[in-house]
């Protein structure tokens, strides 16, 4: 990494956290620092888990926990435990908590035209497009990838999605039932594997394999959330999936696709799949796709 470019991203993050006043214990002139105020925004009107809050912010345990006491404190925020399953807290405002977050909200509001105020039209959109891309590459920057099993409620979240994305983009529907198989027991090692990818704790991708001996890998259920495409999670799990697929063995991935995924379709072309002869009964496929992972 060039010295130039580290010196301009810190230079930009001296800059950001002295301007949005992040160096000061009273934020937005309240008697609280950044942290709290952040955490009375994340916590939001209908409430949220504690460990949702954990894992959405990057926060340790114990410093969230501080956080929250002193939020309680203040009368700001109460817990209690979920009514669905009691080992889960849940953390809500109090009318006091709702009244400071609506202040931080309108104090927000007037420190974000702070920022454009001194700006004439054309700088104004030009900043507000950089700070759109800077924040398009940061999510993506920070977005995790890891093998989980296909039963994990978020495994089973994006599965979901992905059917119900089908079922409207198909010209004739689609059923699972009818589709090659992709079950839990065939998606898990040494069968195959499910890769989920996630962004501040919330699932936002996935992509799985399927092992066969002495023959080529097959890449199954690949899909992106609407919210999070744009940010290269697509090519990133294919890149995942093909070096999981040659460490479990296989010298080649195979994939079939519906021609109404153009995007997808191009994905697979520009990352090096050749199109092929059908290799199986797919009743939804109108493409088959192939990549060598190593060249003999």
């Amino acid at each position: 990494m060039p010295d130039a470019a580290l010196e301009q991203v810190r230079s930009f993050n001296r800059l950001l956290t002295q301007r949005v006043g992040a160096l000061n214990d009273r934020y937005l002139g309240r008697d609280r620092p950044l942290g709290e105020c952040r955490l009375l925004w994340e916590i939001g009107d209908e409430g949220t888990d504690v460990r949702a809050l954990r894992s959405r912010l990057g926060l340790d345990s114990g410093y969230l926990s501080r956080l929250l006491r002193n939020l309680k404190a203040a009368g700001l925020v109460h817990t209690e435990p979920r009514a669905d399953d009691r080992r889960i807290r849940t953390v809500l405002l109090t009318e006091t908590g709702r009244a400071e977050r609506a202040l931080l909200n309108r104090r927000s509001d007037a420190l974000a035209a702070s920022f454009l105020d001194p700006l004439d039209s054309d700088r104004q959109q030009r900043l507000v497009a950089a700070m759109g891309e800077v924040e398009r590459l940061l999510t993506a920057a920070l977005v995790e990838y890891a093998v989980v099993d296909p039963a994990d409620p978020d495994a089973q979240l994006c599965l979901r999605q992905y059917v119900a994305e089908l079922g409207t983009r198909f010209q004739e529907g689609f059923d699972p039932a009818r589709s090659v198989s992709a079950e839990a027991h065939e998606l898990r090692p040494p069968n195959g594997l499910f890769l989920l990818a996630r962004v501040f704790g919330d699932p936002v991708g996935c992509g799985a394999l399927k092992f066969h001996p002495d023959e080529p890998a097959e890449l199954k259920r690949m899909w992106v959330a609407d919210s999070a495409r744009g940010l290269g999670i697509g090519r990133r799990l294919l890149e995942e999936l093909e070096s999981h697929a040659l460490a479990g063995g296989a010298r080649v991935v195979r994939l079939e696709t519906n021609k109404t995924l153009v995007e997808a379709i191009a994905l697979y072309r520009s990352a090096g799949y050749r199109e092929v002869a059908p290799f199986n009964a797919e009743p939804y496929a109108h493409h088959w796709f192939e990549k060598r992972l190593l060249t003999e």
